[in-house]
């Protein structure tokens, strides 16, 4: 090695001594760095979470997804906690032992939300629903589930973090979860923009997390999606409470367990 590089090293090295004792923010900063790098490879324990697999409170995890849909478009758009930025209306119609929370559409959020102690929390990062009210030209429940199929397949990145530890891509991936044929009533001013009362069968595809009962205290859940806009399908596609597209922004809630 060349002097003058010896001494560029050993300058460099001076410095930055100099620095961490004379200013206190600089510790500070090299500390914080090391802990978010550490929180960052934290990841969530799986037994925080029901399985694909399982039957939380008797029903398959499909059947609950179902019931997030049938929960969403029973809510007129004006309360939907779907498009609340503040959280304030994530308490509607909740019933049961399981909440349900929707993502955000247009733009990222941070809601806030208190939920009873002793309820399990149902979320998509993304997710698809074909009925026969949106696509008339479908005629079976195959071709609805094709449809749903379809949309989810645009969907990727996914990320889901909760208290600052992560759940990999590859186990979100897992909860990948398309539901069983189910019927949904929609009321005045539903986000479907559909005659009120209409009345309809349809199958959901989507990316889920279902956190079993959270401890009490304060929680944070941050959760996102993206599209893969060179994916298409054989359906016209707007972007609609029912369509990945248009949702995929950054949704935070934090949560006060009481």
């Amino acid at each position: 090695m060349h002097t003058k590089q010896i001494v560029f090293i050993m300058l460099s090295t001076i410095i930055c001594m100099s620095a961490a004792n004379l200013d206190p923010s600089f510790q500070l900063t090299q500390g914080q760095k090391e802990l978010d790098l550490t929180n960052s490879t934290k990841s969530i324990d799986k037994e925080e979470l029901f399985q694909p697999d399982s039957k939380p409170y008797n029903l398959t995890y499909g059947e609950w997804t179902a019931k997030w849909w049938q929960w969403a478009y029973s809510l007129p758009k004006a309360v939907n906690p779907a498009y609340d930025d503040t959280g304030k209306y994530c308490s509607e119609n909740q019933q049961g032992p399981v909440w349900f929370f929707p993502g955000t559409y247009g733009k990222s959020v941070i809601r806030e939300c208190a939920v009873p102690i002793g309820k399990a929390i149902l979320l998509p990062i993304l997710n698809s629903e074909c009925s026969f009210a949106e696509f008339p030209e479908l005629q079976t429940v195959n071709e609805l589930r094709m449809c749903a199929k379809a949309f989810q397949d645009q969907v990727t990145q996914l990320h889901f973090s909760m208290d600052v530890q992560d759940l990999s891509e590859i186990e979100l991936e897992k909860y990948r979860i398309q539901s069983p044929a189910f019927n949904f009533t929609l009321p005045d001013d539903n986000i479907l923009d559909l005659p009120e009362n209409t009345t309809t069968s349809a199958v959901s595809d989507g990316n889920w997390v279902f956190l079993k009962p959270l401890s009490l205290g304060r929680h944070e859940i941050s959760f996102r999606g993206n599209i893969n806009s060179t994916i298409t399908t054989n359906h016209a596609s707007t972007e609609s409470f029912a369509f990945p597209s248009g949702w995929n922004y950054s949704t935070t809630y934090e949560l006060v367990i009481r």
